[in-house]
């Protein structure tokens, strides 16, 4: 339809395209910014890439730094090495990647929102995805999972464009392609079960779009895979064959070896409570959508999301990560949920009204349960626990569970908007308290505890104690030029290390093995079984850094 209007017409839209990304930036950013003015790194997974994307960077060899073959793609590594080039080795810079992929990506869920459901939907899913927990989480954190999706949902924006801008076909296919086969650059094998998800799509709408007898859509594919077969062939140079055999292996294991015990049905819990409430509007919205399927997008909207739920349930391997690709489809469905609530709550009956014959639509029917009232004070109610045990615990609790009780209060007071709302419209007759704000009652006190989180830093400062350690100037200055080794340290904290020390952190069996004026990270309870003489250089709670006398 744009196509046919003036340039006077397209001036007001363009103007409020603007106007929408930018509040949908005000509303996002700071969920991705606020912090305490610290960041540490979590040690899996996030340690890991942005060690070894440090490794790569240090070394300067970007393709085998490795002393055997890798077991991943190198994708992930290169992005965050490119950062560490353009803003030097920090927290911050190993994060920018998923932090911008992040941002593109509820641009992305915005405009294919729009073509499925509306502005008005696409607004509100793009605003539920940024208020999900675990995508919010993993939007800042330093590893592939949301850049990886961003491909995924750059790659549906393109196969849907292609359908309704023809004569771009060949472009738009092209950039389908490459999306996908950059994908697997990014996460390896894992690209397979997204484009698997979206096999009823391409098969069973084949008819219409054409999608798989397009070659270029095959092009941009092997053009996507171009890098990762690059760095196959030199690291085939350096390691022979076990380079590809550590790729196959590793799926193997992963597809064979149960994580945490997680059965089939981990998903089912972990979901719903890792995107609290919004997983339960999600369920709404679905059956809302299957009820009414929406026209030529349906097997995306509701095949892919279904398709890749039984994947990775059927997948060995859970992880609560895994499922993170299926975060946007939750935030689309929600939209649809929670509007259809919304507009129960713009017509909802007051219980001393009776209910007129003549009227049997679906929405009156539930209008006269008033639903939306049930669950206004449902979870006013959850508030105003909230808001109380937050209380007793700000008095009474230790200094450690009180950061969590200033969320709990945050959420709490958040969540008492609902029935104030609800009472105030339908028993104060404020008939200015649209579904709009009834909506906006579910949206701001999981944005109230999120930017709270972040605030204290909760999303960004994941180990605090070993960051005030090694940021001591006396050991800050000695771990960026002398070698540093250590005696039986977890796995966890070894990673770690490996980022925050110029040089990685030589294990020894015994400190009787070092020579004299030798530099040794321990942990605090240690001390007491040295046989040798030394001086602390430094120390905080769990660890000490230590030289060895003569």
């Amino acid at each position: 339809m744009c196509l046919y209007l003036d340039s006077g017409s397209r001036s007001p839209l363009r103007k409020t395209l603007r106007f929408t990304y930018f509040t949908l930036l005000i509303w996002i950013l700071p969920l991705l910014l606020f912090n305490s003015g610290h960041n540490s790194l979590i040690a899996h997974d996030e340690g890991l890439y942005a060690s070894r994307a440090r490794l790569m960077f240090d070394s300067g060899n970007w393709i085998a730094p490795w002393e055997k073959a890798h077991h991943k793609t190198p994708g992930p590594y290169w992005l965050i090495a490119s950062f560490y080039k353009l803003f030097g080795i920090s927290d911050t810079s190993a994060r920018l990647p998923s932090m911008i992929a992040g941002i593109f990506s509820f641009w992305l869920v915005y405009e294919i929102g729009k073509i499925m459901l509306g502005k008005k939907l696409a607004w509100l899913a793009t605003a539920i995805l940024s208020v999900e927990f675990l995508w919010l989480q993993y939007c800042r954190l330093s590893s592939p999972d949301v850049p990886m999706i961003f491909l995924v949902l750059l790659a549906i924006w393109s196969l849907i464009r292609t359908e309704l801008h023809p004569k771009y076909r060949y472009f738009w296919s092209f950039i389908a392609g490459l999306s996908l086969g950059l994908g697997f650059l990014i996460r390896s094998f894992m690209i397979f079960l997204p484009i698997i998800a979206l096999l009823p799509y391409l098969i069973w709408e084949h008819r219409r779009h054409r999608h798989l007898t397009n070659p270029i859509l095959y092009l941009g594919f092997f053009v996507g895979l171009i890098p990762t077969c690059v760095w196959l062939w030199f690291s085939w140079l350096h390691y022979g064959n076990q380079s590809f055999e550590e790729l196959f292996k590793f799926v193997v294991r992963l597809g064979s070896e149960a994580q945490d015990n997680n059965g089939p049905l981990f998903y089912v819990w972990n979901i719903p409570l890792k995107a609290f409430p919004w997983a339960f509007f999600g369920l709404l919205g679905l059956f809302l959508t299957l009820h009414r399927p929406i026209p030529r997008y349906h097997l995306i909207l509701v095949g892919f999301p279904l398709v890749l739920f039984v994947e990775l349930s059927i997948f060995t391997t859970r992880l609560p990560h895994y499922s993170l690709c299926l975060y946007p489809f939750i935030a689309w469905f929600a939209s649809v949920g929670l509007n259809w609530l919304g507009n129960i709550y713009q017509i909802a009956i007051p219980p001393q009204l009776p209910l007129q014959k003549n009227k049997k639509n679906i929405l009156t029917l539930f209008a006269r349960k008033n639903l939306p009232r049930n669950l206004s004070y449902g979870f006013g109610g959850l508030g105003v626990l909230l808001v109380i045990a937050s209380i007793g615990v700000l008095i009474w609790g230790d200094s450690d569970i009180r950061k969590y009780a200033i969320i709990g209060l945050a959420m709490g007071l958040g969540w008492l908007i609902l029935p104030v709302v609800w009472i105030s419209r339908y028993h104060f007759g404020k008939k200015f308290l649209t579904a709009r704000y009834w909506i906006a009652g579910w949206l701001i006190p999981c944005w109230l505890a999120l930017a709270t989180m972040g605030s204290m830093g909760l999303l960004s400062d994941y180990n605090p104690v070993l960051r005030t350690f090694l940021q001591q100037s006396a050991i800050a200055s000695i771990i960026q030029t002398h070698p540093i080794y250590f005696v039986e340290i977890d796995a966890k904290t070894k990673v770690l290390l490996n980022f925050y020390f110029s040089t990685r952190p030589q294990p020894v069996v015994s400190i009787s093995q070092l020579p004299a004026l030798s530099y040794v990270f321990i942990y605090t309870d240690q001390s007491s079984k040295l046989s040798r003489p030394y001086r602390i250089i430094g120390r905080e709670k769990e660890y000490q850094l230590i030289q060895i006398l003569p």
